[in-house]
């Protein structure tokens, strides 16, 4: 089974940088890569690494679509976190091998519907 790790906050705030309106979440492909990369990006000193599974996964992504969450791979931590390669949903469960289906939901106005999520916090895009 391959890892995948994001930056998450004690609170449960996500780690994204702000890419023009969406949110981009940079993932690692190890504990010592988010950690290389942390200590080199002073707006990730209060985040720490987190597996990714299919339940973080799932909190992340919006329910209708995937909104305005994207995810980039970083390979190097020792490069800029904006060189990352995007990559979609789809693809992040498959690295994990865990295939996850969207939730089904009704969506009629009755409150039965998950908002999206405002956990991520906004760092600009250099």
């Amino acid at each position: 089974m391959s890892d995948i790790y994001a930056m998450r906050r004690a609170n449960g705030d996500w780690f994204a940088l702000d890419d023009n309106g969406r949110f981009r979440v940079p993932l690692f492909h190890s504990s010592r890569d988010a950690m290389i990369a942390r200590s080199r990006n002073f707006e990730m000193l209060l985040f720490k690494p987190v597996t990714l599974d299919a339940r973080l996964l799932q909190e992340m992504m919006p329910v209708e679509g995937g909104g305005n969450v994207d995810f980039c791979l970083v390979n190097d931590p020792l490069v800029n976190l904006n060189r990352g390669h995007l990559v979609e949903h789809a693809h992040v469960a498959l690295l994990m091998h865990a295939p996850i289906e969207p939730k089904r939901v009704r969506a009629n106005g009755n409150g039965f519907h998950m908002p999206v999520p405002d956990t991520f916090i906004k760092v600009p895009v250099v």
